[in-house]
């Protein structure tokens, strides 16, 4: 993946996040992803933080957008290493907040949200 090419790939990203379009952004992910993240933990439970497959991460996304209505990310930035891409942004609250996207092929097979604490 080439600078430009991570820039677009963030800026669709976070156009279907401020759209609420959990479908847009689930068509970038394998259908056996692992998400990782401490919201995730909050809104599912029992997923521990883990959320595994396509099916249930959109069960989670699904779930927490109900909750935030006034969810909104801004890109800050984006880093980009072998396979994986950081998308640096702020969040509704004026958080920063990193994901971790880690790709196989053109699809992501690994996420992480990370929060400041």
């Amino acid at each position: 993946m080439t600078l430009p090419d991570a820039d677009r790939f963030a800026r669709e990203w976070c156009e279907a996040w401020n759209a609420h379009d959990v479908e847009v952004v689930l068509a970038h992910f394998h259908d056996d992803v692992v998400f990782t993240s401490p919201v995730a933990a909050r809104v599912v439970p029992e997923s521990g933080g883990v959320v595994r497959g396509k099916d249930a991460l959109r069960r989670y996304w699904t779930t927490a957008l109900a909750a935030v209505p006034e969810l909104r990310f801004e890109v800050v930035a984006t880093y980009i290493g072998t396979q994986a891409l950081v998308i640096n942004y702020r969040n509704h609250r004026g958080q920063l907040v990193n994901e971790v996207l880690i790709f196989d092929g053109e699809l992501v097979r690994e996420g992480h949200g990370t929060y400041l604490d």
